[in-house]
């Protein structure tokens, strides 16, 4: 019954456009694997700038298209019952529109299981400056962090439909919210996040360690030594690297947090957020 309502809504849709545009929009549809341009619309379907614009914005006006901001667009499914209301993935979005980029923070976290707190913004680690950094998109938030483009490493492609996305993987989604524990939730929850990520079967010390290095930021390893006493995580090895490796300087625990807070010389820290051992 689902199958033969959905191809109904097809067929209803399919009637409200000329062949030759049906012919067109299907073209589109096979080329493209998210979100496109004009400019990429114009080259696909042999059309002036100024003409695939204006098509563009009347497939989007009946419902086969959705615009997604102004100039970039994307293919609403034959079978979505609400074509208006439809929405392309955010990440598939991400990917096109901040460019070079990759899916990290929480949003990572979520992807690895190393949360259960779910969070409407996507945070997006991107090598394109921009000067709108938490925008709106098709009802989406998105909070983008802009890094230099040496500092997108440590990433995975994953499949969102037939797009590929990149995302964090788990060792440089640790040291993404060690390094700014504001992309984590605050670093109480990023304490909950290095817990889960050490006692589960993705911890890998090794790469965590290199990302570290490579990354050049030695205020983590004082985050990351602390956070291995706190939490009584059985790393003996990482501990010693932490002391090894930590810059001399005194940091906040938490940057965006207060700058007063209780000080602790061993790992050059004001802790300015309450931080407790986990329970037994």
């Amino acid at each position: 019954f689902c199958i033969m309502e959905r191809n109904a809504i097809s067929l209803s849709r399919l009637k409200g456009i000329t062949a030759t545009n049906r012919d067109r929009l299907t073209r589109l549809i096979r080329a493209t694997e998210g979100p496109f341009t004009v400019a990429e619309a114009s080259q696909m379907l042999n059309m002036t700038p100024a003409r695939s614009r204006r098509f563009l914005a009347y497939l989007a006006t009946r419902g086969w298209l959705a615009r997604v901001r102004r100039g970039l667009y994307v293919a609403v499914p034959l079978d979505a019952s609400e074509p208006t209301e439809w929405r392309a993935d955010p990440w598939v979005v991400a990917a096109e529109l901040f460019a070079p980029c990759y899916i990290g923070g929480w949003s990572a976290c979520e992807y690895w299981g190393l949360t259960d707190q779910l969070f409407r913004d996507v945070v997006v680690m991107s090598g394109r400056w921009m000067r709108d950094r938490m925008p709106t998109i098709q009802g989406t938030p998105y909070r983008v962090k802009v890094i230099s483009s040496k500092r997108l490493f440590g990433t995975r492609v994953v499949w969102r439909g037939r797009a590929q996305v990149q995302v964090s993987d788990s060792a440089r989604t640790i040291l993404d919210v060690l390094d700014d524990p504001g992309l984590g939730g605050g670093v109480r929850h990023v304490g909950d996040i290095v817990l889960e990520w050490f006692t589960g079967d993705l911890r890998d010390d090794g790469q965590l360690l290199e990302y570290v290095e490579r990354l050049g930021n030695r205020s983590v390893y004082k985050r990351l030594g602390f956070l291995i006493e706190i939490l009584a995580l059985p790393a003996p090895n990482m501990l010693e690297v932490c002391e090894r490796r930590m810059s001399s300087g005194t940091v906040r625990l938490d940057p965006s947090g207060p700058s007063k807070g209780r000080r602790v010389p061993r790992w050059n820290l004001i802790v300015n957020a309450s931080m407790s051992a986990p329970k037994p």
